[in-house]
C-alpha cells in the first residue's frame, strides 16, 4: 500500500474513535464528570471574572496520547 492509503486508514479509525468517544461522554456523562475537574486543574473565580484552565487534565491527556502514539509508531 501507498503511504497515502496507509493515513487514510489510519485518519478513518481515528475518527471512528473519536466519535465514539464523544457518544461515550454524552451519554453517560456521569462516569466521565472527573475529567476537568482533577486537582491541579486551575479554577479562579472573582466577582466579575471567572478563570479556568485544566492544566493535569491536560497533562494527563497528552501523556496518555504520547503512549498511544509511542505504541502505534513501534515497528
Amino acid at each position: 500500500m501507498t503511504d497515502l492509503a496507509k493515513i487514510l486508514i489510519f485518519s478513518g479509525g481515528l475518527l471512528i474513535v473519536i466519535g465514539l468517544g464523544v457518544l461515550l461522554f454524552s451519554k453517560y456523562p456521569q462516569y466521565f464528570s472527573w475529567l476537568g475537574h482533577l486537582p491541579g486543574d486551575i479554577h479562579i473565580r472573582r466577582e466579575n471574572f471567572h478563570f479556568y484552565f485544566p492544566l493535569t487534565t491536560c497533562l494527563l491527556l497528552s501523556a496518555l496520547l504520547t503512549l498511544i502514539f509511542f505504541l502505534l509508531s513501534r515497528r
